[in-house]
């Protein structure tokens, strides 16, 4: 099927997408974005323009600025220089390969301790949103059989040992239905930062009174105030009220964006 590889060559100033960034456009369909908005739609339709006259194809490859002010309805004050090139079918096997590497860096690693009513509420949330999600509980009977795809269940017993072999730069959420499982999951992580320091967030769900008789458990454990203060407990962006999971979820899917 004929296409045309929009890449962009050049990115100045401020601008939703930087240079390297791909999509590929078919008559009727197109695959990744270069930043959405009038600028995208512009050169969707100069892309169809080359696909609808093939007489065009001498021009290509073909680059083009596009200055993100007044002509285009956009603000950003930026500008793209776009390059347009025709698809081969050998394009194609390498336009994947960079696509699916950039949705890669788009999605971070998260895990996720407890199958419980929010930890379930929280996976729906996460479902659009850039995260790779290891959503762990030690009862592998909990976990739902429709998750989106790049949820991944796994039952692990004792739950905290799935700590050690997390993904390098994953963020963690400890909720599962017991308070020592927690406590254990919350150790574990604070000694894999003794050693890695690579878990950039540690969220814990609970109230300042549980935090608090949390901190004095940690510390009979060998854990210095410095080192809990990496966790982050309470959960979920203030000023949201409401206990309901839905609501939860929607606050420590915020925060998680803003971490």
């Amino acid at each position: 099927m004929p296409a045309i590889w929009i890449t962009v060559q050049q990115a100045q100033g401020s601008v939703p997408r930087g240079a390297g960034t791909v999509m590929v456009v078919f008559i009727d369909e197109f695959l990744g974005t270069i930043g959405g908005g009038h600028l995208e739609f512009e050169a969707i339709e100069q892309a169809r323009r080359y696909l609808l006259q093939p007489a065009m194809a001498h021009s290509l490859p073909f680059e083009k600025r596009f200055a993100l002010g007044p002509s285009l309805g956009q603000c950003c004050g930026g500008a793209l220089v776009l390059k347009f090139e025709f698809v081969t079918a050998a394009d194609q096997v390498r336009l994947q390969a960079i696509l699916t590497a950039q949705a890669a860096e788009r999605f971070l690693p998260l895990a996720l301790f407890g199958g419980g009513h929010v930890g379930k509420a929280l996976v729906k949330v996460l479902a659009p949103l850039p995260f790779h999600v290891r959503w762990i509980d030690s009862r592998d009977e909990i976990f739902p059989v429709d998750v989106a795809p790049q949820v991944v269940c796994e039952h692990s017993n004792p739950v905290h040992a799935a700590v050690s072999d997390l993904a390098p730069n994953s963020r963690v959420l400890i909720m599962s239905f017991s308070h020592a499982e927690d406590l254990d999951v919350v150790a574990a992580c604070l000694q894999r930062q003794r050693y890695q320091k690579d878990l950039p967030y540690i969220g814990l769900i609970g109230s300042a009174t549980k935090w608090a008789t949390f901190k004095r458990r940690l510390a009979e454990r060998g854990f210095s105030e410095a080192e809990c203060q990496q966790v982050t407990c309470p959960i979920g962006v203030s000023g949201i009220e409401g206990k309901e999971p839905e609501v939860i979820a929607v606050a420590v899917a915020a925060q998680l964006l803003q971490a």
